[in-house]
């Protein structure tokens, strides 16, 4: 499949770069910051650093998983015009697998004379299906990009890391985290599990810290034996409209959602110290991200690991002020403003310069981030035109790390429904604004992971996802009862094959 636009759209796509950038965002109503980068009538940004191939491959797949999302409205909108023809059923088939390439549920079609369609469910079943399209295509879809990615697993190693445990906000705009904003690789080494505002749990991430370490020390991980393990916890800020298009679950207050996800970081070095011996704790690591335009701010361990929230270097901000240098003068030029934050010696700015390794790592983050944000002056007019939540549906129970894209799901942790309700209840007022008020339902994927290895696991995990789905439906019972609330159940194996088997394939037929 062809998936590279044709030369007029991408002629097009590039003139639009190169227009003014102010132009190009007179369009956003909300307050616009200062741009990254401003393009003059015949210029482009183009950063010594940066990597125009990558980008290129990118962008190329960011379009193909889009185009399975976006094409599903308008079949649904051509499908309601002929619900009452006599070939109903047989046609509705025919234009879905011309623009979806998959067969609908004929249930929801056979119907339709009677009561009308019910586009609540069609679209719920949709979208799911489009995903699961996504997740059994992933890795032919990422193929051209995944081995031109900057950050791989043995330079991880080298910088003295067996494990890299990551933990970003749930939000659906740092989606795309590991491969486009940090340009990490991703692989057994770096683990990405989502929260609200990265308020990750403590418990859980001190049993996955011992799980690793006992890996480590049993020769489970060979060459690590020497290594650390790395935590780094991810919150985000909107540069553009601060106070309403930042993290929701902290309000959109980035001092609040910053300090929160630091005092998260602090509290795990404290509980494994505490609890294994002092020196025992892993090492942290402090990101924002501009969810605008894809810059970062990495807040600098001091010599201790220990973290100020005002001891940072911002990528935006060294890829405005590098631009145009060679490529051994912008790394120089990094370094340099990473040694000048370190080099602050006011209250609380930390205590002596980053381990080695850090150092290394950080260098190379910001290095590698500056390819994105050439990659969002370059095919989204420097910022992005949606800069709040445009999620598809909501992931609830444990994400699918097989897709890797802005703004396809919001992520809600469940181990238990009770235990994760502020994760869900955030998730379910984004989904108010952006399905419901438009007389969508929101969809819920229930989704967990199980071990082949282990006996009966399998029927165990569908017997927890059916438990977890219904109370959900309980929760949000005048939604569900409403049609206003469509869930789907699906497994995947954590040592398989198995990737997102649906287990109660139709979208459950609701009112309308």
């Amino acid at each position: 499949m062809n998936t590279r636009k044709p030369k007029h759209k991408l002629a097009a796509q590039r003139r639009m770069a190169n227009m003014s950038l102010a132009e190009n965002l007179s369009i956003v109503s909300e307050p616009i910051s200062e741009p990254i980068c401003s393009i003059g009538p015949n210029q482009a940004c183009k950063h010594s650093l940066a990597k125009p191939e990558l980008n290129d491959f990118l962008y190329i797949y960011e379009e193909l998983v889009r185009s399975r999302f976006s094409a599903i409205t308008n079949t649904l909108k051509t499908l309601s015009i002929y619900q009452h023809e006599l070939d109903f059923v047989t046609r509705a088939q025919r234009i879905a697998l011309d623009n979806l390439h998959y067969s609908l549920p004929v249930s929801l079609l056979e119907d339709a004379w009677v009561a009308g369609l019910n586009l609540r469910a069609l679209h719920s079943y949709c979208v799911f299906r489009s995903f699961k399209e996504c997740i059994s295509k992933a890795r032919f879809d990422q193929a051209s990009w995944r081995e031109c990615n900057a950050l791989h697993t043995d330079f991880i190693h080298t910088c003295g890391y067996h494990t890299v445990n990551i933990s970003p906000c749930s939000d659906g705009r740092l989606q795309g985290l590991l491969s486009f904003i940090l340009r990490l690789a991703p692989s057994e080494s770096v683990y990405v599990k989502a929260y609200a505002g990265a308020m990750f749990n403590i418990e859980e991430d001190i049993a996955n810290w011992a799980h690793r370490e006992l890996e480590r020390l049993s020769g489970g991980l060979p060459g690590q034996e020497d290594n650390n393990y790395l935590k780094i916890a991810v919150y985000h800020y909107s540069s553009s409209n601060p106070t309403h298009q930042g993290c929701a679950a902290h309000g959109s207050d980035t001092k609040h959602a910053l300090e929160s996800a630091l005092g998260r970081l602090n509290e795990l070095r404290a509980a494994i110290n505490n609890t294994y011996g002092r020196g025992a704790a892993p090492d942290i690591l402090l990101i924002g991200v501009d969810t605008d335009l894809d810059s970062i701010r990495i807040h600098l361990p001091d010599a201790s690991g220990d973290i100020d929230p005002d001891r940072y270097v911002d990528s935006g901000n060294i890829y405005q002020d590098s631009l145009g240098m060679t490529e051994e003068a912008a790394r120089s030029y990094i370094a340099e403003a990473v040694s000048k934050v370190e080099s602050q010696n006011g209250i609380n700015q930390g205590k002596g310069k980053m381990a080695t390794g850090m150092r290394n790592l950080v260098l190379k983050l910001v290095e590698a981030n500056l390819s994105q944000i050439e990659f969002v002056i370059q095919y989204h007019a420097g910022r992005y035109a949606i800069i709040g939540h445009n999620e598809r549906f909501i992931c609830a129970g444990e994400a699918m790390n097989e897709l890797h894209l802005r703004n396809k799901y919001y992520f809600a942790h469940l181990n238990t429904v009770e235990e994760g309700a502020p994760h869900l209840d955030v998730g379910i007022k984004i989904f108010t604004n952006l399905n419901i008020n438009h007389g969508l339902a929101i969809p819920i994927l229930v989704h967990y992971h199980y071990s082949s290895r282990v006996p009966g696991a399998r029927d165990r995990i569908i017997k927890r996802c059916r438990r977890v789905k219904a109370a959900i439906e309980a929760r949000y019972s005048k939604l569900h009862g409403r049609g206003q609330l469509n869930c789907q159940i699906a497994i995947s194996d954590k040592v398989g094959s198995e990737r997102c088997t649906f287990i109660e394939d139709e979208a459950k037929e609701t009112g309308h």
